[in-house]
């Protein structure tokens, strides 16, 4: 998910291609998203208490990452995978390529990503907008996405293509959910008419389309810890953040992300180690100004930033096997009534 990094974080250690046949006894191979990031030190505390060495694979983004762990199903390349979310995980499933239950897992109640997966963390895709626009806007924000399609609104959004974007797909996802697939259609068909600007992944979107970042839409497509990420990474120090979230409904979508065993890999009790290591408090607290989510684990103190990552109430989380089932149609029919 090549979302919600702010470019600035660095990742930890080399990130390795790896063969199955090139693993030593004492490797452990843990394919993870682009987006993945945790400090050095905790990664070699992990390596140091557990006598191994991680070799971390990098994977893409979420839907290119499980593509690689099906395509090579037939000979592992990891033992174990982080990054795999609610959006994904029905086809993980159905392509058999996770191992089917975690003893972790059972300790997760109403979880959404099933019993294959534990939850590590969780995000909002939402729209962000430009505080410094808007003030010098007559026009105040929309209230409902329907609004957003009336002509006070022409040219005002920009959004990552769901079919090139794990943030955009997202956001379809969530306007399917709470529309309905017709309406959220006829939505997307005026939205079009209105000015819509797609755009093939969430950091076009963000740092060239954006207001905020010197281009003409002043919303966007983003994540509610976007904000958050902007005091963090301000080159001044301040106390308010240059953008905000708007909660719309139909507008937001919770991601789920978790961390799995690879079915075929090897080193499984090195694999369910590092699956405890993801929700241990180090790696809870250290992720959320890292990659840009909110811990899973409830009792995991908050980073003093994320006071600027406010959570919404109402969200949409559509169910996985829906998802699985009806994704890649609904993405055909936004590509014809949105882009043809």
């Amino acid at each position: 998910m090549n979302r919600r990094i702010f470019a600035l974080a660095t990742t930890a250690l080399a990130l390795l291609s790896v063969s199955p046949l090139a693993c030593a006894a004492d490797e452990l191979r843990v394919m993870v998203h682009s987006s993945f990031s945790l400090p050095k030190p905790l990664l070699a505390q992990f390596e140091a208490q557990n006598g191994l060495k991680l070799a971390l694979i990098k994977g893409g983004d979420a839907g290119e990452m499980l593509n690689k762990l099906i395509l090579t199903k037939a000979q592992p390349v990891a033992d174990v995978v982080f990054g795999i979310d609610n959006t994904l995980v029905g086809k993980a499933l159905a392509a058999d390529v996770l191992e089917p239950t975690l003893p972790q897992a059972h300790d997760e109640v109403n979880s959404v990503l099933g019993k294959a997966l534990v939850q590590v963390d969780y995000g909002f895709v939402a729209i962000n907008f430009d505080k410094a626009t808007l003030a010098r806007s007559s026009v105040a924000l929309p209230k409902t996405l329907q609004e957003l399609a009336f002509p006070a609104y022409k040219n005002w959004l920009v959004t990552p293509n769901p079919a090139t974007s794990s943030t955009g797909y997202a956001f379809l996802l969530a306007t399917i959910s709470a529309m309905g697939e017709e309406k959220a259609f006829e939505w997307w068909a005026q939205m079009r008419s209105n000015g819509l600007k797609v755009v093939k992944g969430w950091s076009e979107a963000y740092y060239t389309e954006f207001s905020r970042n010197k281009g003409s839409y002043p919303l966007v497509v983003s994540y509610a810890t976007s904000p958050a990420a902007e005091v963090f990474y301000s080159k001044e120090k301040i106390s308010e953040s240059p953008t905000g979230s708007l909660f719309l409904k139909g507008g937001v979508f919770r991601q789920t992300e978790g961390v799995g065993l690879v079915k075929g890999g090897g080193q499984r009790a090195a694999a369910l180690k590092f699956v405890d290591f993801m929700r241990s408090g180090p790696v809870q607290e250290a992720l959320q100004t890292e990659m840009w989510m909110y811990p899973a684990q409830a009792k995991t103190p908050r980073a003093p930033v994320m006071q600027h990552a406010i959570e919404p109430k109402d969200y949409e989380a559509p169910p996985a096997q829906l998802i699985a089932s009806k994704g890649a149609d609904w993405v055909a029919r936004w590509t014809r009534v949105v882009l043809k």
